[in-house]
């Protein structure tokens, strides 16, 4: 891939480091945007935080915030990687064919909206998980008091799951339906290539949902999507094509 020309400085707010190998972010959209700046071959810094901690640079309060230069803040990944397009200084994100465009969006927002549910479901809701993720996200809080932070925070976001109608029915009715969507998803998925053809925002946003369903704090949801070979076997060539140099 042709490097870009000379750019701003770009700075990616975002939560602290994951840990595992490969996987930059436990944020699936923290991870959209890592991949995004690999693919591009865009060099950037890193800045941590707790979310909240960027509110100055972005007034939703949420990460990633991705800082161009000293006067540009732009948030919500999306918007990010519509920004970059234009610093990459051509069309390396979003197909030339206005259709395909169109559809990249639409699996853009099916991934951020739809996958996200079931992730957030997977990592929170799940009580088969649910200490996995206590552990890692809480390991800085003393032992006796971690169990009743992480279920204070659980219980809001458990809560906003009902209201997204992602975990109203319960968890056999969420995950039963979760494995609708990743049969769905094995059919569709590409032999080879990319989910349209051209890489594009659908195989970053799709990548990002899957690719952290598929790590260790939610390894029932793992071994779903591993059953999925070709699936799988897209979701494998996407990491190989944006883990960069």
């Amino acid at each position: 891939m042709t490097t870009p020309a000379a750019h701003p400085s770009l700075v990616l707010c975002e939560v602290g480091e994951s840990g595992i190998p490969h996987l930059e972010s436990v944020s699936p959209f923290c991870l959209k945007v890592h991949r995004a700046l690999k693919y591009l071959g865009l060099p950037y810094a890193r800045r941590h935080g707790i979310p909240v901690s960027f509110k100055k640079y972005h007034p939703t309060g949420q990460v990633p915030v991705l800082l161009i230069g000293e006067h540009e803040a732009v948030g919500d990944s999306t918007d990010i990687l519509a920004r970059l397009e234009s610093l990459a200084g051509r069309t390396y994100l979003e197909p030339r064919d206005a259709r395909l465009a169109g559809e990249a969006t639409l699996w853009e927002e099916y991934a951020d909206s739809a996958l996200s549910g079931f992730l957030v479901s997977a990592r929170w809701a799940d009580e088969r998980n649910w200490p996995r993720l206590r552990d890692k996200v809480f390991t800085g809080v003393p032992a006796p008091l971690r169990g009743l932070t992480g279920g204070l925070v659980r219980n809001v976001i458990v809560r906003r799951l009902v209201a997204r109608d992602v975990w109203r029915a319960g968890p056999e009715e969420c995950w039963r339906r979760f494995e609708q969507q990743l049969d769905a998803l094995e059919a569709r998925a590409p032999e080879e290539g990319f989910w349209l053809g051209p890489f594009s925002v659908a195989d970053l946003a799709l990548f990002a949902q899957l690719f952290s369903l598929r790590q260790e704090f939610t390894p029932w949801q793992s071994d779903q999507i591993s059953t999925r070979s070709r699936l799988s076997r897209y979701v494998d060539r996407v990491d190989a094509a944006t883990r960069g140099p």
